[in-house]
């Protein structure tokens, strides 16, 4: 009896050794940089030069920044673990813990910043038009009255210039990007308007080469940054990890990469804290 209760007692002693050295292998989720297993990035998976899921694996500038910063904070690229960040899930991704930070065109606004933190900017967006390369009739917001403007739907980008800037343009919504640029290419609408970046990704593209081109109106600022936990030790690495890639010449040389093709005038690197109103 005494051998089988020594027995007994390894077995638990032994089980839980298994139990904790498991947990040690899981994704690290203390905000200390490497150590853990995988780091889980929230990104969008529909935006071509941003963030945007490929045959290929993930392309654009907010996953070559993810990834970038990522590298900063010990993890190498295949020990990343990509999720699919829509825009009205970011922030309960990021409060349940679903994702260690979230680089997916989120813009800094207070009703945010209530929710989760953010680091950055670390890219100055604006909102502007896409119109056909050969259009000369939109050399302004006022231009648009009495134009067709395409959004998609939910967006309030197209209702924000019909209420401010131009207020006979003829809205009209579209399910998706792709089928905004495909109605202004078949002269279906006269503009497409979202974040200068999203457009200017969009346009990038091959099958869309010369075909369009901003307006250039700046009509809003948007500041990208990137999100994590309230409270998150994360933010001041992630903000150190941003300041390193503008000094090193890897965030103008993603920016080429991703928008060049479209001939986007983008804004130089923000400062980390400084937030365009």
């Amino acid at each position: 009896m005494k051998l089988r209760k020594v027995t007994a007692v390894s077995a638990v002693v032994l089980a839980l050794t298994v139990s904790a050295t498991a947990c040690s292998s899981k994704k690290n989720d203390s905000g200390s940089s490497g150590g853990g297993k995988t780091i889980a990035i929230g990104i969008k998976y529909d935006q071509p030069g941003l963030g945007q899921k490929t045959p290929q694996g993930y392309a654009g500038f907010d996953v070559d920044v993810a990834t970038y910063v990522a590298k900063k904070l010990g993890y190498s690229s295949d020990q990343i673990e990509w999720k699919e960040s829509k825009s009205a899930d970011r922030e309960t991704m990021l409060q349940r813990g679903d994702v260690d930070f979230i680089a997916a065109t989120y813009s800094i606004t207070p009703k945010r910043q209530a929710k989760v933190d953010f680091a950055g900017p670390y890219l100055l967006a604006h909102q502007d038009v896409l119109v056909r390369a050969d259009d000369s009739s939109i050399k302004s917001p006022a231009d648009l009255n009495n134009k067709k403007l395409c959004s998609v739907t939910g967006s309030t980008s197209a209702q924000n210039v019909h209420d401010k800037l131009a207020p006979k343009a003829q809205l009209q919504q579209y399910p998706t990007y792709s089928a905004c640029l495909t109605g202004l290419q078949s002269k279906a609408i006269d503009a497409l308007t979202t974040d200068d970046s999203i457009l200017a990704g969009y346009a990038a593209q091959a099958q869309f080469k010369g075909k369009f081109k901003l307006g250039g109106f700046k009509m809003t600022n948007e500041n990208y940054g990137i999100g994590v936990k309230k409270g998150s030790p994360l933010k001041d690495k992630i903000n150190k990890a941003l300041e390193e890639m503008v000094a090193d010449g890897s965030w103008e040389a993603a920016v080429k990469k991703n928008f060049g093709p479209a001939d986007y005038k983008n804004e130089p690197a923000p400062k980390i804290g400084d937030i365009k109103s």
